[in-house]
């Protein structure tokens, strides 16, 4: 028996060398290919050109809202014709960070992945090793990428080891900031609706007071819109970790720093802010939030707003984009407008948030993509200002002409950009309906003039804006000490900040606030500090010499 099962065990040690020998001879080979083709990709010659053979990549994008199909319209079809590239989108059904965290507990993800940079899930993404290193990818597949990316936005985005994972869009560096601040306006607004607004006296909103005198005003003269209720105040949707128009957006408003003699300054304590949360609190006691705003999402909000029933919004102008569409086209004083929002006791004008280094969304490439080399090039060609310029104009001839040597939308085509987005959308596909990697830098030289219903809204922001870089990412994520206390703190107060406004008194609201700062303090806010605090040292160190 014992003889028998040498001799097996021999023969297949044998049989495992030859397989080895020839598996070590395919080896070889798919090495030699892959080098054959490394050696076609240059630095002065896009990847992308060397192999159009059809492929479809599948693209998550960590957005419910997101619904966009690729290849119905102009722009999908040119850029597949060009580059043999196909795109599956898949954006999540319901939660995104549930989404998001089914997928990497798997192990599995999608050909590309974009995702707010802020999120934790990126961490976690780099963190277990589910995505791969863009500066590896291109040094072997296609070195063009360096020569069309911004090495500050790739330096920024180096992580400890030395790796590039993802790469942003919406970004300014310091220098596009500086270059460019006066003619990028914010994306943070307080929008009223013009014929209620007029019809109560323009009043000014930027005092408590004034605030909840204009609410109740527009309430009593406009109790119903077409039929249903009057929303006196919009704000973004309430998440598990808050309400991004509450927070940041109401922050910058009044105007409160980000830091304080170098050190990083607790924005949620600052007693201008909660006297601000005090007055949604009256707001609420007043009757004057609606219970729509405490759980509607991004689809109900969207349909309001083009019903005009919302009354004020503090929101982001560039997202009502369609629905203002529709109201401008029913009645031209039944838009919205910018005006001055909150603001703090001394009435400072506000600092908007402006394009950061960080920008808005990053993009990663997943280690289970199917093919790497075309996944990096066609990420190059979408950063280039070749993909850039297909993506935003589209097709020569078809969507755009030039004028003059100056690339331009053809009459019809703009004309249906400033009438019907969403037609516009399905029909052409052009001007950021595509906006994962987008450069809003270098698209300003084909932008075409703001026209209204969105001009005043965009002016009104000018001068207002300022850079936040040096505080990107400072908040800890991933699994880390902090990164754990950090989550609990986030979710304990997206808890706490519905509980503040349908607070009964001012007394409940100081208990409740009270309560919060006790359990975040339990659940290690010190070492979020410490963190936040090397953070900001270090960014502010990374910016120095990215502008160098």
């Amino acid at each position: 028996m014992k003889k028998t099962w040498v001799k097996g065990f021999s023969l297949l040690l044998i049989l495992s060398l030859f397989v080895g020998l020839f598996a070590g001879c395919s080896s070889d080979k798919d090495e030699s290919a892959s080098d054959e083709k490394k050696s076609k990709a240059t630095a002065n010659e896009p990847g992308w050109k060397t192999n159009k053979d059809p492929i479809t990549f599948d693209w998550y994008v960590n957005f419910s809202w997101f619904a966009h199909k690729w290849g119905d319209d102009v722009v999908s079809k040119y850029v597949t014709d060009k580059t043999g590239v196909s795109v599956n989108f898949i954006s999540p059904a319901g939660n995104e960070a549930e989404k998001m965290n089914t997928m990497i507990a798997s192990g599995k993800l999608p050909d590309f992945i974009t995702i707010g940079w802020w999120e934790d899930a990126v961490k976690k993404m780099v963190e277990g090793e589910l995505v791969l290193p863009l500066n590896e990818l291109a040094d072997k597949y296609d070195p063009y990428f360096y020569k069309v990316s911004d090495n500050a936005k790739v330096e920024w985005y180096k992580q400890e080891d030395g790796n590039t994972y993802g790469y942003p869009n919406a970004s300014s560096s310091p220098k596009d900031f500086d270059k460019y601040k006066e003619l990028k306006p914010s994306n943070q607004t307080f929008l009223v609706r013009k014929d209620m607004y007029e019809a109560i006296g323009s009043p000014d909103m930027s005092t408590p007071e004034g605030f909840l005198g204009a609410l109740q005003a527009a309430k009593e003269k406009f109790p119903e819109v077409n039929g249903a209720p009057l929303i006196p105040f919009g704000m973004n949707e309430f998440t598990d970790v808050g309400n991004t128009s509450l927070e940041a957006y109401l922050q910058n408003f009044l105007a409160i720093p980000m830091e304080k003699d170098g050190k990083v300054y607790d924005r949620t304590e600052d007693p201008e802010y909660l006297d601000w949360l005090k007055t949604f609190r009256k707001a609420n006691e007043e009757g004057l939030l609606a219970k729509d705003i405490f759980i509607d999402k991004r689809p109900q909000m969207e349909e309001k707003i083009a019903q005009g029933r919302y009354f004020a919004m503090l929101y982001q102008r560039s997202d009502l984009a369609a629905q203002q569409h529709a109201l401008y086209q029913k009645d031209p004083n039944s838009v919205y407008i910018a005006v001055d929002g909150p603001a703090n006791s001394k009435g400072d004008a506000p600092t908007l948030a402006g394009d950061s280094i960080s920008g808005w969304t990053v993009t990663l490439i997943s280690k289970d993509v199917k093919d790497k080399e075309r996944a990096i090039q066609f990420l190059t060609y979408l950063i280039s200002e070749e993909g850039q310029k297909d993506l935003y104009l589209g097709k020569k001839g078809e969507t755009y002409d030039e004028t003059g040597g100056k690339p331009e939308f053809k009459p019809e085509v703009l004309d249906l950009l400033n009438k019907d987005r969403a037609a516009f959308d399905q029909k052409y596909g052009a001007s950021y309906k595509y906006w994962m990697l987008m450069d809003t830098n270098m698209n300003l030289q084909w932008l075409p003039p703001s026209s209204e219903p969105f001009k005043q809204m965009e002016d009104w922001t000018k001068g207002k804006t300022v850079s936040f870089a040096e505080f990107d990412g400072i908040n800890p994520t991933g699994t880390s000490a902090e990164g754990v206390a950090a989550s609990k703190i986030a979710q304990e107060w997206g808890k706490t900040l519905p509980k503040l406004l349908l607070a009964k008194s001012d007394k409940e609201f100081k208990k409740i606030f009270k309560e919060y700062k006790k359990k975040r303090d339990s659940y290690g806010y010190d070492k979020v500090v410490e963190y936040q605090q090397k953070t900001y040292k270090d960014n502010k160190a990374k910016l120095e010499s990215a502008t160098k």
